[in-house]
């Protein structure tokens, strides 16, 4: 059933998935809902430029939509690890979003990924350990052999640095209130991302939202 969810050209990229997905118990209650499990495999794989990777959905239900680090516009009062990472998309580039929809960062080459791409709601990695990581360890494998910047933030994301190229990732601290003082804050993600794609000769994403 997830690998028929799964946009169809991840489909065809990564044929090998489908065992990997199959395998995947995925019970109820979860969210995101079903239709926002592959939310940030939805631009085509030929646009994407940089890959920001998250833990897993924010166990708010209100909040999780498939997106990492993103929450719905209607979302007023923005959970602690996104307002700090507005708070270093301010000290880096001098701009703060008005909303917490990152969705016009997907549109503009930034896929937001998370390493498990459900959870249980109001459980924090609920679903850490039911095959996620399989499967989106194949997703960073293919995207870097592409020429896309990773922004690694925490233990769990730079773990994957084994897969990606030397140069073609920036690795931090997480940015949640228990960690972005060690090293999140003062990093500067954004305007490096752009470094790198400069380097790469490619366009660079326009964080302003």
């Amino acid at each position: 059933m997830l690998f028929d969810l799964l946009p169809k050209h991840w489909q065809l990229a990564i044929p090998s998935s489908k065992n990997t997905l199959d395998q995947l118990q995925l019970a109820e209650p979860y969210i995101p809902s079903q239709e926002r499990i592959f939310a940030a495999f939805q631009q085509p794989i030929s646009e994407v430029k940089v890959c920001i990777i998250g833990q897993d959905p924010y166990p708010n239900p209100d909040h999780a939509m498939g997106l990492a680090f993103s929450v719905p516009q209607n979302v007023k009062v923005l959970p602690p690890t996104l307002k700090n990472i507005f708070k270093e998309l301010e000290s880096d580039i001098g701009f703060t979003p008005a909303s917490g929809d990152l969705t016009q960062w997907q549109h503009r080459g930034v896929m937001l990924l998370n390493t498990s791409l459900t959870t249980v709601p109001h459980v924090s990695q609920g679903h850490a350990k039911i095959g996620w990581l399989d499967f989106t360890n194949l997703v960073v494998e293919y995207l870097a052999r592409l020429p896309v910047v990773f922004i690694l933030w925490g233990k769990n994301a730079s773990e994957l640095q084994k897969f990606i190229p030397e140069g073609n990732f920036l690795a931090s601290a997480h940015p949640s209130p228990l960690s972005s003082y060690r090293g999140f804050f003062g990093s500067k993600p954004f305007s490096q991302a752009n470094n790198r794609l400069n380097e790469l000769g490619i366009k660079p994403i326009d964080w302003k939202i």
